[in-house]
């Protein structure tokens, strides 16, 4: 059990493990690897004599192997899951932030849906920094090494016992790397380690740090992902239908994936193109362009540059695949090579679905953002993990038998309005009391070494109130993520926070990049803020934001508070963790908030922008956060009643878990990545491969011959409605559009399209208004006859194409192959 991360979301596996030795497990800081490494052979004796807590280790075991001895359905899909980072606990320090966090959740939700996954990723020697602060809040980063030997995981050892090394070709060398599993419930998860005697100090260094080093390093990071990523899974003996790259970093597995199939199948490579593409799917966490890898040419030719004679093709033609405007001398993208080499791409909110397109809309010209494949699957968290020991009792106790194995079932989730107010009153009363209690216990030690003056840290841990409103905001410093916007107005903030009446209470935290010196200065701002007279225990800075601080700050506080710059926040998955623990969030309508904000569930700053200047922009948001706090969240929580709480609150708990929660679990993300990519993608890659990969050639033949004879074909005629281009067209009138076009050498079938746009005043953008495609009426030889019959929808001034495309139904949309010819009227 301890070789498994099962306990990490079943409390009665960790709680097993506390009480074979507290002190230990305290002092591991919950690592029940090094606790068992760690126990005195007296204490061995006294837990084997303890007939109670021996019985309990047997009950809990048999849960265990029940979970554990579950094949996986095979019904879903087999997937291959690549990312840079995992954040699982707190123990294995192989993640930084919410990208990693996510992943982890996702694992541990493929093993409660018994998805049949693989996982690949580093064992990261340092990973990422440990966060202290200096006396003058000066953000310190400190990197630790890892003892591998006392994590919980295990290393990958041949029938002869001796560790497997991974080869993994470099450029002029070989990088070796061992090979390590860590055991997440029913999933494994192959994490590549190059700091190993075999290879130089210079190849040591890629599995040392996590997101460390200069462009290089990334490039040799991202290579030994993509790269050895699949020679391991190779040397492994592992097949999946579907490869799934967690954002860009992951997009070389698609290289490598192509070399096996042109030398291992013997495919040309633009049939060993359909194939890799048609199992791909590339998921985008970044909302704006600059959040991308991009690599210089010489550099990424350094690393790459044997691979186009590998798959019979130039070097142009290689780095080309990574460029949005092919034959520019533009850097390699790593996410335009995801998207060229992935059939299903996605971002994780709605409204990062959206801004994906328009970020991606240069790769594909001739169709406007919204015609893109590029959709979106919201991100989730996992309940079992985020949720607190006593609101899983709770939903154990009121809920349905079946909710979670069906989280996403509404009707399970609408028990909580029939529970008595005072229940989940007690809930939240318990979990803040252990916030505070954590606080004080936690950062006592680390306060007095690190803030001098011991009596105001006295002070500090005195005033933390478990009956004031605790507001929380933990996220990395980002500039955009505004921090800084609570202190906009200080003698504002001083008087909500003295309010003896009502008092209101700030805990923030979260660690910033250290190449981000304005995310640091926002940080030690905050700090110098913090320890002013007026605000001495009412505005709380937590250090070394990570897993243990984020599970109790989630549960503990009573708001959540996020304020990033619209529409930089892609997904964030803080407040959906805070959702799983009747935590209310406020926030601003981005990332998930925008599709998860209900009315009387949780508090909205708009997502209109009055104001180009961002400076301005920020302070009326500030104005609307401190407005909303007075007039709003405050009254509504101290509105107590003769019982002591507030019967408004609570109902807002009761609706925030009934209507949000149930929409933001990992299982209803995993759901819609089984059911709208997964399931598509394995059917799709298994028709391809039929038959000595018949259709795959078909297609890559068909495409062969379009792009040879594209320029071909030739417009016959066209016959218009005049009164239409007359600039005088009625509206509800329908107009009728008469087309020949003779394909000539072309064989292939076409489409033809009427693509109407407008000027839209606010963007300055030609936006899509509405597409209309032709009817093809009859074929003789080379010509097709198309007619289109269209009434005029809106008045207004529009903008009005023709655009011809090739055909096939085999192809997946039309991005798969974006061939367009805009043809005269």
């Amino acid at each position: 059990m301890a070789a498994n991360l099962w306990w990490v979301w079943n409390h009665e596996g960790s709680q097993l493990f506390e009480k074979l030795d507290e002190k230990l497990w305290k002092s591991t800081e919950g690592n029940p690897a090094l606790l068992l490494q760690s126990l005195s052979v007296k204490r061995m004796g006294e837990i084997i004599d303890n007939e109670s807590l021996m019985n309990e280790v047997e009950q809990v075991y048999a849960l265990f192997r029940n979970y554990i001895d579950v094949s996986p359905d095979p019904s879903k899909p087999s997937i291959a899951y690549f990312s840079m980072e995992y954040g699982l606990t707190n123990v294995l320090k192989i993640y930084s932030g919410g990208l990693g966090v996510l992943a982890g959740d996702y694992l541990k939700e493929a093993s409660d849906s018994r998805v049949d996954l693989v996982a690949v990723g580093f064992l990261y020697r340092y990973g990422y920094f440990t966060q202290s602060l200096s006396m003058e809040g000066q953000q310190i980063a400190n990197y630790e090494a890892q003892n591998f030997g006392t994590l919980p995981l295990v290393q990958v050892m041949n029938s002869e016992g001796r560790p497997v090394v991974l080869e993994v070709p470099f450029p002029g060398r070989i990088v070796y790397a061992y090979i390590w599993k860590v055991n997440v419930g029913r999933i494994s998860l192959y994490l590549m380690d190059t700091d190993i005697p075999q290879n130089s100090e210079w190849d040591r260094s890629i599995t040392h740090q996590l997101y460390g080093g200069d462009w290089e390093n990334r490039m040799k990071q991202e290579y030994m992902l993509g790269i050895g990523g699949i020679l391991m899974l190779h040397k492994l003996g592992i097949k999946k239908q579907v490869y799934h790259c967690n954002e860009g970093h992951a997009a070389l597995i698609n290289a490598q994936r192509l070399v096996d199939y042109i030398q291992g199948e013997r495919l040309s490579f633009n049939e060993a193109l359909e194939v890799v593409r048609a199992s791909g799917v590339y998921t985008v966490h970044t909302p704006v362009p600059a959040g991308h890898d991009y690599f210089e040419e010489s550099l990424f030719g350094r690393y790459m540059g044997e691979f186009p004679a590998k798959m019979g093709i130039s070097w142009q033609e290689f780095i080309d695949m990574g460029r949005e405007n092919p034959g520019s001398n533009e850097k390699f993208s790593m996410s335009v090579f995801a998207l060229n080499t992935c059939q299903e791409a996605n971002g994780v909110s709605l409204l990062h679905g959206k801004v994906s397109q328009r970020m991606f809309a240069p790769i594909w010209k001739g169709y406007f953002p919204e015609e893109l494949h590029v959709t979106s699957v919201t991100n989730g968290v996992h309940m079992p993990t985020w949720a607190a020991t006593e609101w899983k009792r709770f939903f154990a106790d009121h809920f349905d038998p079946n909710f979670v194995n069906d989280q996403s079932n509404k009707t399970y989730w609408e028990a909580i309005q029939h529970v008595s107010d005072e229940e989940i009153w007690n809930i939240r009363k318990t979990l803040k009391k252990k916030l505070v209690e954590y606080i004080r216990v936690q950062f006592k030690d680390n306060w007095l070494k690190n803030q001098g003056d011991p009596f105001q840290i006295v002070s500090i841990l005195e005033k933390i109130n478990p009956n004031a409103l605790l507001i929380g905001f933990g996220r990395r410093f980002a500039t955009y993520k505004r921090a800084h916007l609570l202190f906009t107005d200080l003698e504002r903030l001083a008087k909500i926070v003295n309010n003896e009446k009502h008092p209101t209470q700030f805990i923030y935290t979260g660690k910033a990049h250290p190449a981000d010196g304005g995310g640091q200065g926002l940080i030690k701002h905050i700090i110098e803020i913090s320890r002013r007279p007026e605000f001495l225990g009412k505005i709380i800075f937590l250090e070394n934001y990570d897993i243990r601080l984020a599970r109790r700050l989630i549960s503990g506080v009573d708001v959540w508070l996020n304020t990033p710059t619209r529409p930089l926040e892609a997904s964030g998955t803080s407040g959906e963790k805070a959702e799983m623990n009747g935590v209310l969030n406020f926030s601003v309508l981005d990332g998930w908030w925008y599709e998860g904000y209900r009315e009387g569930a949780g508090w909205a700053l708009t997502d209109k922008r009055s104001y180009e200047n961002q400076q301005y922009q920020d302070q009326l948001d500030a104005a609307s956060i401190y407005h909303i706090l007075e007039n709003e969240i405050i009254p509504l929580y101290y509105a107590r009643n003769s019982k002591g709480f507030s019967p408004e609150w609570v109902q807002y708990i009761k609706n925030s878990i009934s209507q949000i929660a149930p929409d933001y679990t990992m299982k209803r993300m995993l759901d819609d990545y089984i059911n709208r990519i997964y399931n598509k993608l394995a059917t799709r890659s298994a028709h391809l491969k039929e038959n000595g990969y018949a259709k795959a050639k078909e297609i890559a033949a068909w495409k062969e011959e379009v792009v040879e004879h594209w320029d071909s074909f030739e417009v016959e005629s066209f016959e218009t409605d005049k009164e239409w281009f007359s600039n005088q067209p009625l509206v509800g009138k329908v107009y009728s559009y008469h087309l020949v076009i003779n394909r000539k050498e072309l064989k292939g079938m076409l489409g033809v399209d009427m693509v109407i746009g407008w000027d839209n005043p606010e963007t300055n953008n030609l936006d899509l208004k509405a597409v209309h495609t032709f009817e093809l009426k009859k074929e003789e030889g080379p010509r097709l006859f198309f007619e289109l019959k269209v009434a005029a929808a809106e008045a207004g001034i529009h903008k009005v194409g023709f655009r011809v495309y090739p055909v096939n139904p085999a192809l997946p949309h039309r991005m798969d192959f974006a061939y367009v010819r805009w043809i005269a009227v």
